[in-house]
């Protein structure tokens, strides 16, 4: 099984510093596991027109490809205005809704406000329901607070979360792959 992790932003570290927390546990605690780092700051991916995504050349199709590999997700974006980047709204245009189908995403945002932890709950969960992917119960939101002037995470709750979080996705995800039929949901 594969679980990739992407970090939805050209900027910033604070997100990709989140995500890669839940996947050293993953790795840690589930060596049988497969990880890998997506960081979108690393690809040149063009905006999504509408065309075939097969046909798509370059950085595009590599990440296309790096996605569509994945048996589950760990999906982090930074909240900017309000809302999750245009960067990460892009990969899920470009990526064909099937392609996440009966997969397990475990969300993870940082953000300056206390508030934007909703996001999450108002903006990727339903786009995961469109994809109809299964999110884990469980988020974790950073605030610029929970860092310190290095970029590490030191906020114990937050520590703890991502611990949680890196559970139930393998939990979905196993007991997913255990069941002999996937649902066959219309």
């Amino acid at each position: 099984m594969k679980l990739l992790g992407i970090s939805g932003t050209i900027i910033g570290s604070k997100t990709k510093v989140v995500v890669e927390k839940v996947l050293e546990e993953v790795r840690a605690n589930h060596p049988d596991i497969e990880v890998e780092l997506l960081d979108l700051k690393k690809y040149d991916v063009q905006f999504c027109d509408g065309r075939n995504p097969s046909t798509y050349e370059g950085d595009t199709k590599k990440v296309i490809d790096i996605v569509t590999s994945a048996d589950f997700y760990i999906i982090g974006t930074p909240i900017f205005q309000g809302s999750i980047t245009g960067a990460l709204k892009n990969l899920f245009d470009l990526v064909p809704p099937n392609d996440f189908r009966n997969k397990v995403m475990g969300l993870v945002a940082t953000g300056g406000t206390y508030q934007h932890y909703l996001v999450m709950e108002n903006q990727l969960k339903p786009i995961a329901s469109y994809f109809r992917a299964f999110v884990a119960p469980g988020s974790v939101y950073a605030h610029n607070d929970h860092f310190n002037p290095q970029n590490e995470l030191i906020d114990e709750e937050v520590l703890q979360r991502i611990s949680m979080l890196s559970e139930e996705v393998v939990f979905m995800q196993k007991a997913l792959k255990s069941t002999e039929q996937e649902p066959q949901l219309n």
